[in-house]
């Protein structure tokens, strides 16, 4: 089983393939994994696999890693398109996000001032008002709903959180309006004794209809592309995700496929 944790706080940049030219921002211990999400296909690993021993990077530490980073690229004539939010886990876990979101837009003003910010997260936090506003003041909000059903979600992204239901899920992604972008990974295979199918009609038909429903900016449609810490699964075709994505076409939705 491979897996990839950033053991600094600013990594790259490096060419994504859904965004691409991004520098890397790890607000999460760089020995191991911190997320309210343990996804069965995450580059990172299972969270029982790799819990950390070293805390949190503060916020001080944060800005200096990201302003050194920033110069050095400027004075290097890179390109940046993006800064984006990752690492090893849910970045709006950091408690200090608020703050960190806030230093960045600054840092970025000043040095990137055209560089776009994203921040790729679960969703799970925006109850709490620091969150919600702080993913308000980026570019790229990327929220995370890989299914329609609350069984299927915990199969593949298996929330910590008992409480967790897609209804309360979608209630808060609505009080964003639509100026989000919905993210969507597209798997199939075995877990646990288990079939797993985000693609079968059923789910697509439901899935489609959330999306209707919550009319994001941008759907982001993708599969996995490294090795997953659960053996048995299946990515998805490129040509099979550039079908769905015809399918959000038709709802009058912008939408990005990365195989």
């Amino acid at each position: 089983m491979a897996t990839i944790l950033f053991d600094e706080i600013v990594f790259g940049p490096v060419h994504s393939r859904r965004m691409g030219t991004s520098l890397g921002m790890n607000l999460l211990p760089y020995d191991g994994k911190l997320c309210s999400f343990d996804c069965i296909y995450c580059e990172c690993g299972l969270n029982k696999d790799f819990r950390t021993r070293t805390q949190l990077p503060d916020r001080v530490s944060i800005r200096a890693a990201l302003e050194e980073k920033l110069k050095t690229l400027l004075k290097e004539k890179v390109d940046l398109d993006v800064i984006t939010f990752a690492g090893n886990g849910e970045p709006t876990m950091h408690p200090e996000f608020g703050g960190i979101i806030n230093d960045t837009i600054a840092l970025r003003d000043l040095y990137y001032p055209k560089t776009e910010i994203s921040v790729l997260s679960n969703g799970m936090h925006m109850n709490k008002t620091e969150v919600f506003n702080a993913l308000k003041r980026v570019e790229n909000p990327i929220l995370k709903l890989d299914s329609a059903f609350d069984e299927t979600v915990r199969l593949i992204n298996r929330p910590n959180s008992p409480d967790y239901s897609v209804v309360r899920q979608v209630e808060l992604y609505k009080r964003f309006g639509n100026d989000y972008i919905l993210q969507t990974l597209f798997l199939r295979g075995t877990f646990e004794g288990k079939r797993v199918d985000n693609t079968t009609e059923e789910e697509l038909s439901a899935w489609l209809e959330l999306v209707r429903a919550l009319n994001p900016r941008e759907v982001m449609i993708y599969t996995f592309a490294r090795e997953t810490p659960v053996k048995g699964l299946e990515k998805v075709p490129y040509d099979e995700l550039q079908k769905i994505a015809e399918r959000v076409k038709q709802l009058g939705i912008k939408t990005n496929v990365a195989g």
